[in-house]
């Protein structure tokens, strides 16, 4: 059975999230600055983890202000905007410093660091995550997913900017994937005033 993966909604529980990936984990810098770049950027794992430094860094040690990948999945060409993520890569390029990791990639393997964290060993990190606080949802995709559902709450629902930063061809691909379900859609409509 495929677990159902869905958006952190409640900015209380994104915010035990973020301190249990920071906190309750030997390597949660870096744990924690994969769930930040992931949620900031909405880019898929798979994409996330295969960062490379240079991609964000230049040589001087500055963050770039835009990264610019070919997304996996998709083949598509990515501008990654840095800056909503800039203090969580400044602390973990110290983090990587004090620790003296060295690696090509951003978000190296402790074990082996000519390779970058699998997707399976992150996947266990949020797992163990969900464990810890009791939730159920929780998966590689909940930081895009949660930077999506940010992103059209905070932009006053633009779905086209949504749709735009995630590569999605549809506007119901979108919303289904912001997990926008009967309850959240009548949420939204009280909101509304008809008269």
């Amino acid at each position: 059975m495929k677990q159902l993966v869905l958006p952190i909604k409640d900015s209380n529980i994104l915010h035990e999230v973020q301190d249990t990936l920071l906190n309750n984990f030997k390597y949660g810098r870096r744990n924690y600055t994969i769930f930040q770049v992931g949620k900031a950027t909405l880019l898929r794992v798979s994409d996330v983890l295969a960062l490379r430094r240079n991609d964000i860094f230049n040589d001087d040690g500055t963050i770039r202000k835009n990264a610019y990948i070919r997304d996996k999945k998709t083949g598509k060409q990515n501008t990654l905007y840095l800056k909503p993520v800039q203090n969580s890569l400044i602390a973990y390029s110290q983090w990587l410093k004090d620790n003296s990791i060295d690696s090509e990639w951003l978000f190296p393997s402790i074990k082996n660091p000519s390779r970058h964290i699998s997707e399976k060993q992150f996947y266990k990190i949020m797992a163990k995550t969900g464990d810890l606080l009791g939730i159920n949802y929780l998966g590689t995709h909940t930081m895009r997913k949660t930077g999506a559902y940010r992103v059209y709450i905070q932009t006053n629902y633009n779905i086209g900017l949504v749709m735009e930063l995630l590569n999605h061809s549809s506007e119901a691909m979108t919303l289904k994937y912001l997990g926008l379900d009967q309850v959240s859609r009548e949420r939204m409509l009280d909101q509304v005033n008809f008269d």
